[in-house]
């Protein structure tokens, strides 16, 4: 073995050093939960559900209660959310995902239960379940995914749809004049007295992302106090139905859907009376 080719073999022995170095156990920032199945999701490049999975798939494993919480999937572009979190799960007709939730927190107290819904779900087909369910002060969480427009059907006009906002069956923009007012759902669940907790997020940025997780955080850990319902919205972007591509739309919601739906707090719980 030549000098040339001894110094090539201690720069490889150098190489593999240093990269066993970077990819020990204490550099890792992030791994896959154990509540995240290894399945490829079905969504669109840049929808925000894949993220807002995580979040929650996070929080559960974090908190320790995988074996003991439950979810409910809606229909629409997340119908298929129990195929990526690794926990209980209960599909629920259209609309009636909050109501599900209802009677699986009645029968079992003593579980963490969450739905999962979009828009269309929760504020049309399902508004009478989510008033209800909310004006009861169900212990549960409900998560509530606002892209302003129905994702799964081919892009209609949803409850949330923002004035002069074009779609399949507002091609001219939303007027608000005979299509009425986009509904502020999270603004009407806060006046509601057994609602103990409600908030609006976004998964458009990383601080964000950290925003909206510690609300997750949150509402589980509420759940222990049996104090009520918790609503957590989250702003969230749908570039297949938005025509256009994953920067545009996270660019589009940040000048157009957030101006709208402002983020933060609606109600928080009084700490000291915890």
């Amino acid at each position: 073995m030549n000098e040339k080719t001894m110094l090539e073999e201690d720069l490889r022995e150098q190489e593999v050093d240093q990269a066993e170095c970077i990819f020990c156990n204490e550099n890792i920032v992030y791994e896959k939960p154990d509540t995240l199945l290894d399945t490829p999701m079905h969504y669109c490049p840049g929808c925000g559900h894949g993220v807002a999975h995580r979040l929650i798939a996070e929080v559960i494993s974090e908190l320790g209660i995988q074996e003991n919480t439950i979810g409910v999937a809606p229909v629409g572009c997340a119908v298929f959310a129990y195929n990526y979190l690794n926990i209980d799960m209960q599909e629920a007709a259209h609309g009636r995902a909050s109501a599900v939730a209802t009677g699986i927190k009645r029968v079992m107290p003593e579980k963490y239960v969450f739905s999962y819904q979009g828009d269309g779900d929760l504020a049309a087909i399902g508004t009478a379940e989510t008033i209800h369910t909310c004006n009861r002060g169900e212990n549960i969480l409900i998560v509530f995914i606002n892209n302003a427009i129905y994702g799964m059907t081919g892009g209609q006009m949803a409850p949330t749809t923002l004035p002069g906002m074009k779609t399949t069956t507002s091609p001219f923009g939303r007027d608000v004049l005979t299509m009425g007012n986009p509904l502020k759902i999270t603004e009407i669940v806060a006046t509601l007295p057994g609602v103990y907790y409600c908030t609006r997020t976004a998964v458009n940025t990383p601080a964000n992302v950290r925003r909206a997780k510690k609300a997750i955080l949150k509402s589980f850990e509420y759940q222990k106090l049996n104090k009520g319902l918790c609503f957590v919205e989250i702003v969230s972007d749908c570039p297949s139905n938005w025509k256009m591509n994953p920067v545009q739309a996270n660019k589009w919601l940040e000048e157009n859907m957030l101006p709208y739906y402002p983020l933060g707090d609606l109600k928080v719980p009084n700490e000291k009376e915890n």
